[in-house]
């Protein structure tokens, strides 16, 4: 990190659990990561993808942006709608989509997910 001027970093899922079945990969180890950026003073910029059914309810945003308001060196954070333009690749590639069937999310949908999210830092930098 010591030659990285910004960390742009998607994070998928802030609940262990479902981190890790729609991963297949533990939570920690980002969490970890971006707390790192935060101690040697990187900026970053947070993206996350609002998957309907998955990560579109209110306290899941809440939640992120409570973990993302410890982050003092959190400049932008951005929720972005789910889409469905990758499905066909991971077909051709025989892999298994975990998401099939999963509809696109709306743009509305992601902006109130980052106004939750932003409570969500605001409460914690509140406490």
């Amino acid at each position: 990190l010591s030659v990285t001027s910004l960390v742009i970093l998607d994070l998928k899922e802030i609940d262990p659990d479902k981190h890790l079945w729609l991963t297949g990969k533990p939570l920690e180890p980002i969490l970890g990561f971006a707390r790192l950026t935060a101690d040697v003073e990187v900026p970053i910029w947070v993206r996350h993808v609002v998957v309907p059914t998955i990560t579109d309810n209110a306290d899941h945003h809440y939640r992120l942006g409570f973990f993302l308001g410890s982050l003092k060196n959190l400049q932008a954070v951005d929720c972005l709608p789910y889409h469905v333009m990758g499905t066909a690749k991971y077909k051709e590639l025989g892999i298994t989509y975990r998401l099939e069937g999963i509809p696109a999310a709306t743009k509305d949908l992601a902006a109130k997910a980052t106004r939750t999210v932003v409570e969500g830092i605001k409460a914690y930098r509140r406490h």
